[in-house]
């Protein structure tokens, strides 16, 4: 029965899309277990692979290549099959640094039942998106940078319209399209950042001829870091972002300019987090993040060790969904 209410949400989906929601919603979920565990308050920060998401400005400020992979069963009390994968790479060269990174997400298998309760078949939905990635800096405290991603999102195979005539849609289920990133990182200080980022403007997406086609998730993000201790020893870095999907903002004809702006105010993210850093070898992370809409609150945290170049680190943010899960995702890196 649970496969079968999640193949007809799928369907009203591709058939009816929300003019006010976007599709392509995996690519707001945050990758790296060092953001995750900073409540993904990173875009000031950026300075390792997963940059390449966050902020690309930041590849401008990195001199050795470097390299993320990121592991993580994703959100088990919804479904046991959903994974997010991340891999990122970074290259630095005369003028610039280069990156490119790679997004996968899979809801797990999918069976198919008609409505008499005849098991048609299984599948597997995923989506995935390829971005490559170049930042610059402009003068020695400002760096500028440019994504541009491919996105391809399998959410129904193609064969269950033909068993299914009654859905009443002959073909589709599969949307492909690409987004642009831009972002910048501004370093007035040595122990001081401040972000500013786009991410996913590009062309909607659609899953069949007939239906509706789905914005991508535009979205701003704004991030301060500051690092008020800075030793051999110990050093400590405090970061804050508001992230905010523009997609349908200022929708309610009902409420006046400043009602909406206020509730706009209001459904905006936030996040802070804490890295502390011992001897450039152990890391301990801590975050709180607020999702008024998405009803996502609460802690993160999570840490790390790092040696000759290698980085192992874990992020934990199930705290923050209001079901029983767990979410916790695992990144090795290494910089070179």
């Amino acid at each position: 029965m649970h496969k079968l209410l999640t193949l007809l949400l799928i369907v009203v989906s591709i058939a009816g899309a929300a003019a006010q929601r976007p599709g392509c919603v995996f690519l707001l979920i945050w990758p790296g277990a060092r953001a995750t565990a900073m409540a993904g308050a990173f875009s000031a920060i950026a300075d390792d692979a997963t940059a390449c998401y966050y902020n690309q400005a930041g590849l401008a400020f990195m001199e050795r290549q470097s390299v993320t992979l990121q592991h993580a069963p994703w959100l088990s009390g919804l479904h046991e099959g959903m994974y997010y994968e991340y891999a990122g790479y970074t290259k630095p060269f005369k003028n610039g640094t280069g990156g490119l990174n790679l997004i996968y997400l899979t809801t797990g298998p999918t069976d198919v039942v008609n409505p008499d309760g005849v098991y048609l078949g299984t599948y597997t939905t995923f989506d995935i998106a390829g971005a490559l990635s170049y930042g610059f800096k402009l003068n020695p405290n400002l760096g500028i940078g440019l994504g541009w991603k491919f996105v391809y999102s399998y959410l129904v195979a193609p064969w269950v319209f033909g068993r299914m005539p009654e859905l009443g849609i002959k073909s589709g289920g599969i949307g492909i399209t690409y987004a642009f990133d831009t972002g910048m990182l501004y370093k007035p200080f040595e122990y001081g950042s401040l972000a500013l980022v786009l991410h996913n403007i590009g062309p909607n997406i659609k899953y069949s001829e007939s239906g509706a086609s789905d914005p991508l998730p535009y979205t701003l993000r704004i991030g301060l870091k500051v690092q008020p201790v800075s030793s051999k020893i110990i050093k400590v870095r405090l970061t804050g972002e508001i992230t905010k999907v523009l997609v349908g903002m200022f929708a309610n004809s009902n409420n006046t300019f400043f009602e909406n702006l206020e509730y706009e105010m209001q459904e905006a993210w936030k996040g802070a987090g804490i890295e502390v850093d011992y001897f450039d070898f152990i890391q301990l992370r801590g975050g709180y993040f607020y999702d008024y809409e998405g009803k996502r609150i609460g802690f993160t945290f999570g840490g790390g060790i790092k040696a000759s170049g290698f980085s192992l680190d874990v992020g934990v943010d199930e705290a923050m969904y209001d079901f029983k899960t767990t979410n916790r995702k695992f990144s090795l890196s290494y910089q070179f």
